[in-house]
C-alpha cells in the first residue's frame, strides 16, 4: 500500500469515528428527554443549582439534560457540527476537551448563577466547542484547522455573542460565557505536542 493510501485510510477511519460518537451522543440527549418527558420531567433535577454542595455531582449530568425537546433541537445541530469538527483530531483528545468544558462550565454555573434557577442543557459544551475550534488552529499552528476555526467563526460568530448577553433572558448566559472560556483553555491545555526535527548526529531542533 502507498503512504497516501495509508494516509486516506487513516483519515476515512477518523471521519467515520468522529461521525460515529457525535450520531451516538446526540441520540443519547433525545432518548433521555424522551424519558425525562415520560417520566413528568423527572430528570431536570439533574439539572445545576447553584452554591448547593448537593448539586455538585449533577453538574457532568446537567450537560445531557434538557428542558424540553424545543430547547435540545436547538442544540442538536451545533453540537453535531462542533463535536464532529473537534473530534476528527482525535477521539480521546476530544473526551478529554469535552470533559474540561463541561466541568469548567458546570463549576461557573454553579459559582455564579442567580439563585434559585436551575441549568441544563448541551449548550455550555457547545460554546466551549466553538471557543476550542476558533483557537484550536493557532495554538497548534495548523493552517487547517486555522480555517476551519474562521469558518465556524463566521457562520456562527452573530449567535455566540447574542448567547453572551445578560439582557437574553431564559438562556444561562453565565453557562454559556464559562463554556467558552473552559473551550479556549482546552485548545491550550490539550495542544499538539511538537516533534522536534532531528539533525545528523542525533541533536535536535
Amino acid at each position: 500500500m502507498t503512504g497516501t493510501g495509508v494516509t486516506g485510510g487513516r483519515t476515512a477511519d477518523r471521519v467515520k469515528a468522529a461521525a460515529g460518537l457525535m450520531a451516538v451522543w446526540v441520540a443519547l440527549l433525545w432518548v433521555l428527554e424522551a424519558v425525562d418527558v415520560a417520566s413528568g420531567h423527572a430528570l431536570d433535577a439533574y439539572g445545576v443549582i447553584p452554591r448547593e454542595v448537593s448539586e455538585l455531582p449533577d453538574i457532568v449530568p446537567s450537560a445531557f439534560m434538557h428542558f424540553g425537546f424545543g430547547h435540545l433541537a436547538s442544540n442538536s445541530v451545533p453540537l453535531l457540527v462542533f463535536g464532529f469538527l473537534a473530534a476528527l483530531g482525535g477521539i480521546r483528545r476530544f473526551l478529554a476537551v469535552s470533559l474540561m468544558i463541561i466541568v469548567v462550565d458546570g463549576l461557573g454555573v454553579w459559582l455564579v448563577s442567580p439563585d434559585n434557577t436551575n441549568t441544563a442543557g448541551a449548550s455550555g459544551l457547545i460554546f466551549g466547542l466553538f471557543g476550542y475550534l476558533v483557537v484550536r488552529g493557532f495554538v497548534d499552528r495548523k493552517l487547517v484547522e486555522v480555517g476551519v476555526g474562521l469558518l465556524i467563526g463566521a457562520v456562527w460568530g452573530s449567535s455566540i455573542l447574542l448567547g453572551l448577553s445578560p439582557t437574553n433572558t431564559g438562556v444561562s448566559w453565565q453557562g454559556h460565557l464559562f463554556g467558552l472560556l473552559a473551550g479556549i483553555a482546552a485548545a491550550f491545555v490539550f495542544r499538539r505536542r511538537r516533534t522536534p526535527a532531528a539533525l545528523p548526529g542525533g541533536a535536535v531542533v
